[in-house]
């Protein structure tokens, strides 16, 4: 282990780590170069869990993500697509864990729009251990274990891929057992999803959700830190990018790294009518989190109401992929209002090439 990287740990928790009246903040270098040498296996575990924990007690300031978030992009692999622009898709890593997230089908429905799109997570992870895109993608028969040029070569084929934690951070993603044994969540949380695999040749686009309402300006002030030229961040559920089916929600956005601006949205101005506000695996029990017992049922039955959505069945999980479709066009400029965003994506479910282009994916692995 490098001398100069326990040093600087031991000056960091020093600082960090003196109550709730003493701690002290650090710069984003420091942060950065302290979470760097715990990526890089310099730092005892012991020290690490106190660096993660003093940093979350005390309320981790905009610097210190910032620099958390540069230290997991140093160790990124990161693509550059020859396409001029992509969407990035980043729901929470930790998965859903109390409703049945259709997201995870919405990069392929994007990509018939014309919009190459990217997700990307990992297996499971603390403390939700929910259903993930990685999860859900896997069961539908999606290849989820490409390397960073197969998915290169897969999003630039049909316009969508997923890309695994393992593949473009091996350091981060070597993490997840000991953020497991942690328990709580830590800065990882917050900033992983926002470490940027993919770029476009001229822009990157960057689609996340939040809950609480702290969370909007911290994500777009580090979108804008590691240089998405667009963000949209939309109030759904679980922290996810579907927002509530039967009432309105705020989003917030910006273009271009401009000023950061607010939007109220409302399901039924898309003519959507649902009585509940995300899908569930029984009727209403929204908040029903899921056991050992009916965890498999309910991946099943989300690849089932997936499935059933881009074939064209009306059900609660074409509404939720239409009004976050929608989102997303609009959002890109694609169309003048969510209302035409929102016919295009119903007519590309409506006539199979979503479902197509889903399917494609089960077919192209590069050499």
């Amino acid at each position: 282990m490098s001398a100069d990287a326990q040093a600087l740990m031991r000056s960091i928790i020093q600082r960090i780590a003196t109550g709730p009246e003493l701690s002290k903040n650090i710069s984003s270098d420091e942060a950065r170069a302290g979470m760097r040498a715990i990526l890089e296996k310099q730092i005892h575990p012991v020290q690490m869990t106190m660096f993660l924990i003093a940093l979350r007690m005390k309320r981790e300031t905009d610097e210190e993500f910032i620099g958390i978030l540069q230290a997991i992009r140093d160790l990124t692999t990161t693509v550059v697509s020859s396409l001029d622009e992509i969407l990035d898709i980043a729901d929470p890593y930790d998965g859903f864990n109390r409703t049945l997230p259709p997201s995870p089908f919405l990069p392929a429905i994007l990509a018939t729009c014309g919009v190459p799109t990217v997700s990307h997570g990992l297996e499971t992870l603390s403390p939700k251990y929910g259903i993930t895109h990685r999860q859900i993608l896997r069961a539908a028969g999606i290849p989820v274990d490409l390397t960073p040029e197969q998915s290169k070569n897969q999003l630039e084929s049909i316009g969508w891929t997923y890309i695994d934690q393992r593949q473009y951070c091996p350091a981060l993603h070597d993490m997840a057992e000991f953020r497991n044994t942690m328990i709580k969540r830590s800065a990882l949380t917050t900033v992983e999803t926002l470490a940027g695999p993919f770029r476009g040749k001229s822009k990157t686009h960057v689609v996340n959700g939040y809950v609480h309402k702290a969370y909007p300006r911290i994500y777009a002030l580090l979108a804008q830190a590691v240089g998405f030229d667009s963000a949209l961040l939309i109030r759904g559920t679980e922290g996810g990018i579907i927002p509530s089916l039967r009432q309105p929600a705020k989003c917030f956005y910006y273009h271009d790294l401009s000023e950061v601006t607010d939007v109220t949205i409302d399901p039924t101005t898309l003519d959507i009518h649902q009585t509940t506000r995300a899908i569930s695996l029984e009727e209403n029990a929204e908040e029903l989190v899921f056991t050992d017992e009916n965890k498999f049922l309910a991946l099943q039955t989300s690849v089932e109401m997936g499935l059933a959505a881009l074939r064209g069945k009306l059900n609660a999980t074409r509404d939720a992929l239409i009004y976050s479709g929608a989102l997303c066009l609009w959002h890109l400029k694609r169309f003048p209002s969510l209302e035409s965003a929102a016919i295009h994506i119903r007519t590309v479910l409506d006539n199979g090439s979503a479902f197509e282009t889903f399917n494609k994916a089960k077919l192209i692995i590069a050499n």
